[in-house]
């Protein structure tokens, strides 16, 4: 494996730190807490202006054909700024699957989203399904197109989605649709951080078919492997900037006239800590490398996967526990950070569902 970042994932990360260190200040973080929707349309539009938003599409669709690694750069800086917008869900997974696996006509949309003028979004979520390869929503073939029922729920921006990526099943097989959002019944959820995410349900929805249904299961999978490492690279970056926070804060705040990364439990809670987010860097970089590469990576993104709901449930608690009760004002920058490690927890799943899948792939793989 090599751990040496491309120029183009160096340059795209610094360029995307660059444009969200200018607009992502403290004061703008507490004014779309408090905002009617959670959604930062300055800053999109100047990742669209700057051409972060399209540099890892395929040139096909207007972008410079960079990949998983660039786009996993994106999403690390993005994390370290908790950033408002849906890069992971419109860019990687809506514009990346369109281009890669639609017509003429899908693949126009992706280049809109890729030049920031349509907002593309997943549904990958079932209420009670944990088994997101095998979706409990159904399509049948109907007057020349497909119609869609079943129920969707933390669907990311789907009020503003010109289109909803939608898994289903046909006749017992999975395949991928594209759907109208003012088609479905649209309703807003709240979740931790107040990321806009809603329940979306269909029923006899009309639909587009994404592909065709025997490349369904590979599109799914794509999907998902994707969203899985999307959200680790977005928990990786801001669990590295929730750790320097709290270590700037720990070696300023006294107690008793010392600092208090100095006694002895803080700093082994810092030390913890330190090693989490390691690992996660260690496991993010690993999968993202063998993805990028064409080899197996399965293992790879749910180790990842693993790390970051683990990693992040303990890394953003201490970070909370050493700043004491500033932690929990939620005019505290922390607090931002406490709630979005918290969200990408939740998003990526309980970790005896990532250490069962882990035990299964490794059965398979040496069986």
């Amino acid at each position: 494996m090599d751990f040496t970042p491309t120029e183009a994932q160096l340059d795209l990360g610094r360029l995307t730190g660059e444009v969200c260190g200018k607009l992502v200040t403290a004061d703008r973080l507490r004014e779309l807490d408090t905002a009617a929707e959670r959604f930062d349309e300055a800053l999109w539009n100047s990742l669209a202006e700057t051409g972060v938003l399209a540099a890892a599409l395929p040139e096909a669709v207007g972008g410079n054909d960079f990949g998983v690694l660039e786009q996993t750069a994106v999403l690390r800086e993005l994390g370290r700024h908790v950033a408002a917008v849906p890069y992971l869900w419109s860019i990687v997974l809506g514009a990346g699957a369109l281009a890669r696996f639609g017509d003429a006509a899908q693949q126009d949309r992706a280049t809109r989203a890729g030049a920031g003028r349509v907002i593309l979004t997943a549904a990958l979520a079932e209420e009670n399904n944990w088994e997101p390869t095998r979706p409990t929503t159904t399509a049948v073939e109907a007057d020349g197109g497909w119609r869609l029922t079943g129920n969707k729920t933390t669907v990311p921006f789907a009020n503003r989605a010109d289109r909803i990526l939608v898994p289903a099943t046909v006749s017992g097989t999975a395949a991928v649709f594209l759907v109208d959002p003012s088609a479905a019944t649209v309703t807003a959820q709240q979740v931790v951080d107040h990321t806009p995410e809603y329940a979306v349900d269909l029923t006899d929805t009309p639909a587009e078919l994404l592909g065709t249904v025997e490349t369904g299961a590979e599109i799914l999978d794509w999907l998902l492997t994707r969203a899985w490492l999307g959200l680790s690279a977005l928990q990786l970056g801001t669990l590295e900037r929730a750790l320097e926070l709290v270590a700037e804060y720990a070696r300023e705040r006294e107690q008793f006239g010392k600092a208090v990364g100095s006694f002895q439990a803080v700093a082994q809670r810092l030390s913890d800590a330190y090693i989490d987010v390691q690992g996660l860097r260690l496991a993010v970089t690993q999968a993202a490398w063998q993805l990028s590469e064409d080899l197996p990576s399965a293992e790879a993104v749910h180790t990842a996967k693993f790390w970051a709901a683990d990693a992040g449930h303990r890394v953003s608690h201490t970070v909370i526990h050493v700043h004491g009760g500033v932690g929990i004002d939620r005019d505290h920058i922390v607090h931002n950070y406490f709630t979005a490690a918290k969200h990408h927890e939740f998003a990526l799943g309980a970790s005896t569902d990532h250490l069962r899948a882990l035990g299964a792939l490794l059965a398979a793989n040496h069986s």
